[in-house]
Formats: C-alpha cells, structure tokens, sequence
C-alpha cells in the first residue's frame, strides 16, 4: 500500500476534508489575501513593527500557532477521519526515525559547507553577533518550536492534502503541482519575497516540489519532515537580516539593508542543489519507478486492505 493510500484507513466525506482544510489552513489563505490588498507602505510599517520586538519574544509568536494548528489538525484526523497519526506520517509499520535523521543531516551539512564557503569568499557584507546568552536561549526556543512549524506544514501540505487530493483525483501528479504551488503562495507574504521579488516564489514552489517528490518516492513524510526541519533550524540559528522572515539572534547577520540576492542564486538551489539532494536520496534508498510513484494512478483497494494494525490485533483476539 503507497503512502496516498493511506487515506483510505480513515473517513473521507467531502465536508471532513472541506472542514479540516478551512480550519487548519485558513490562516495561511487570510495571510495571502492580506497580502494581496495591502499597500507596500503598510507592510513596511508592519514589517518595522516586527523590528522593534525582542526577536526571542517574536520568534515564539510566530512560532506558537503552528503548535496549536498542528495538535489541531492531529485531533481531526484521529477523531474525526478516525484514522492514526502513523498513516498520515508513512506507508511503513512505524516511524524511520533513521530517515529523519539521515534527511536532517545531509541538508544541514550542504547549508553549513556552502556558507563557510560563500562566507570566505567575500565576508564583507556577513558580520558575526554571536551572543552566547542570547544564543541559548534561540537554540531552545528553535529545538522547541519549531518541531511544530516544520511539522505543520509537512503534516498539512505534504501530508493531509497530498493524501485526500490524491484519493479525491486518483492520481498523484495533480496533488504534488497543487500542494507545491500552494506551499510557495502560504510563504508569500514574507518581507522576502518583497524585497527580492516575486522570483523568490520560484525557490518556495521548488522547495515544495523537492518535498513532495521526496514524500511519495520515499512513501512516508520522514525525510520531508527532516529536511525540512534542518533547512529551518540553520536560517534561524546561523545568519539573520533585517529583511527575513524570522530576525533571530544568530550568529552571522547580514550588515546590508536591503537584500543583494541575484536571481541566479534565488533558483540556483532549485534547479542544481535540489536534484543533488534527490540523487544522493534516490542512491541510498533505492528509489525506482519514478513514473509510477510521481504519475501513477491511486487505486482503492479492497477494504480489508486496509485495516489498522489495531483493527487486526482485534480480529486476531476475537477469533
């Protein structure tokens, strides 16, 4: 059974789904839509506004609804599609917190690599404000929240929708373009995409595609969910600026007030260090049949299929 299948353990009426998506990601259309009406000159306001709050008080508030939507979105699919947290995490009997750690490491170990690189090529705009006091207290707050932020957006995005878009369409192409393209739009209101344009969304929806294509060729979200929580856990801890999403007491901070990014280094990510990753990935664990898993079919099996293993351990007790 493949990871989109997973769906069919639980219920899957039209109105759950239509609930479950309004609820947990309401916040991120209200976000667009916000963005969308809102003049450059009040986001910039906004955006001062953000500045001149200490940046450990305003990580944890934009931290701290992820948590709540996350457990949200967790109570849904557990007690209203009546399904586990497992089919919506990995086709696998368990979690493979080895793939996790795997993911975490190989894009935290390129993120560092390619800093220290760029760094000692030309170190003049990149000024270290490493506070150790300051430092603690961002790595707690990172190792606590941002679980639930990654965590959301891989359980919502790469989980949920991929999943119920999939039985909904029986494919899987549609539900890989839709949650990726949709993934690039919920982070188009940061202050980045302002500053450097809208070819910023470029690196989001890429992103969101490397995600995706990871989540179904591996059929599980473990090394979504790890490298997603590295790529996040590294822009808070190890370079700040004044026009990220996120202003954290890192080590390193950009000293330039306004962002110098060209496009080549916007989409280089995308279009060279992204299938980079995907080969090393697809090597060690034996990806094939990258037609099938990307643009096959979703097929419903007959019901038995898919019992829990819960369901099978009653069975097994009641015979």
């Amino acid at each position: 059974m493949n990871y989109i299948q997973q769906a069919y353990k639980g219920k899957n009426e039209l109105w759950m789904f239509i609930l479950t998506s309004v609820l947990i990601s309401g916040v991120f259309v209200l976000n667009f839509i916000l963005y969308l009406f809102t003049s450059n000159e009040d986001m910039d306001k906004a955006y001062d506004l953000m500045k001149n709050i200490p940046s450990s008080i305003s990580l944890i508030v934009n931290l701290l609804p992820f948590a709540i939507l996350l457990i949200l979105l967790f109570v849904l699919v557990k007690f209203m599609h009546e399904r586990s947290i497992l089919s919506l995490t990995t086709s696998r009997e368990s979690v493979d917190w080895r793939r996790i750690l795997f993911s975490f490491s190989l894009i935290t170990s390129i993120t560092i690599v390619t800093f220290g690189l760029s760094y000692y090529l030309d170190s003049s705009e990149i000024e270290i404000q490493f506070n150790p006091l300051k430092f603690a207290i961002l790595l707690i707050i990172s190792l606590i929240l941002f679980p639930f932020q990654i965590g959301l957006e891989e359980y919502l995005f790469r989980g949920y929708f991929m999943q119920q878009i999939g039985i909904m369409v029986k494919n899987k192409w549609f539900p890989l373009i839709f949650t990726s393209v949709f993934f690039g739009v919920a982070h188009s209101a940061n202050p980045e995409v302002a500053e450097l344009g809208f070819i910023t969304m470029i690196f989001y929806i890429g992103t969101g595609l490397l995600l995706g294509i990871m989540t179904l060729m591996d059929e599980g979200l473990e090394l979504a969910l790890g490298f997603h929580f590295g790529n996040n856990l590294l822009a808070a801890l190890l370079i700040t600026s004044d026009w990220s999403a996120l202003k954290t007491d890192a080590i390193f901070k950009y000293t330039s007030e306004q962002a110098n990014t060209t496009a080549l280094e916007i989409i280089l990510p995308v279009f060279i260090v992204y299938p980079i990753i995907l080969f090393i990935m697809a090597k060690k664990y034996n990806w094939t049949n990258w037609k099938e898993k990307l643009f096959g079919n979703v097929v419903k099996l007959p019901k038995d299929n898919y019992k829990t293993i819960e369901e099978i351990g009653e069975n097994d007790a009641q015979s």
